[in-house]
């Protein structure tokens, strides 16, 4: 054959190097321990869990309360959700060393300590609740940035002390936001979206979260105001809220981790099939 002559099979190799278009490269697949890692993420982040469970079953009590709040009652609410997240970012680096590889999981210690706050503010009713509200995040920010730090994550990056703020949006599904958007990825986008072109995106990313987390924070209170919860139900629930917090942060930094490992996109699709069909043994 003539060498100016060229086979059919030839055809799409030439075109292609005419258009210089890049090679086709199909996403990663999951190793069957990493789905597994994934699997486990996606059902802790998208239900509300044992931790969480516990304020839905004073039920009708928690309802009447958060019923009872006035407007302005609300309002306080949201401003302390606000001023919380705004502080325990930059709070807890101050004493953190982002450096430090294999840091020990003091998530019992940080439950203890909630513990005690918890049983203060619900002695002591509205009167505490700021101070308790203002400790108990500051410790859960610590024990969520510790997660992240034990999970290869730089705490000095924007993109890490984003993540971090993150896990006080994933509040699971409870009936009281039923109004929001609780898929895990969803709500990445939508914060994600949110941020672009902005130009202090930590202030930003606070006045997101802080709408989502008041839920929680509402609930708390609610839960803390009815009577015969007291001085050891506060103790309680501080325990459970913080153990759910420590959960989505485990669960969320796992996935990070991977996304690390195989893209974004690739962990992204492994999750929305995750249920679909059966895992890889």
């Amino acid at each position: 054959m003539p060498p100016h002559i060229r086979t059919f099979e030839d055809a799409p190799k030439t075109m292609a190097k005419k258009r210089n278009l890049p090679a086709v490269q199909q996403a990663p697949t999951l190793e069957p321990a990493d789905l597994r890692i994934l699997e486990s993420a996606k059902k802790r982040m998208e239900n509300i869990g044992w931790a969480m469970e516990g304020l839905n079953q004073l039920g009708r009590s928690i309802d009447k309360q958060v019923a009872r709040l006035s407007e302005g009652q609300q309002k306080q609410l949201k401003q302390i959700s606000y001023n919380v997240l705004q502080k325990v970012v930059s709070s807890n680096l101050k004493s953190m060393d982002p450096d430090k590889k294999n840091p020990a999981n003091l998530n019992t210690a940080y439950q203890a300590m909630a513990s005690l706050s918890g049983a203060i503010g619900g002695a002591f009713g509205f009167i505490a609740f700021a101070g308790d509200m203002a400790l108990t995040t500051k410790l859960m920010m610590r024990s969520i940035m510790d997660i992240a730090r034990s999970e290869g994550e730089d705490l000095r990056e924007l993109d890490t002390q984003l993540a971090c703020l993150q896990v006080f949006a994933l509040g699971g599904k409870s009936k009281h936001d039923d109004n929001l958007d609780t898929g895990y990825y969803a709500l990445r986008m939508s914060i994600r979206s949110a941020l672009r072109g902005v130009a202090n995106p930590l202030a930003k990313a606070i006045g997101q979260i802080a709408g989502r987390f008041s839920v929680q924070v509402t609930e708390k209170f609610a839960a803390q105001a009815v009577p015969v919860i007291g001085a050891f139900g506060g103790a309680a629930i501080n325990t459970a809220f913080i153990t759910h917090f420590q959960n989505m942060a485990e669960a969320h930094f796992s996935v990070r981790r991977l996304e690390r490992k195989y893209g974004m996109e690739a962990v992204e699709a492994a999750y929305h099939k995750i249920g679909d069909e059966p895992l890889e043994e």
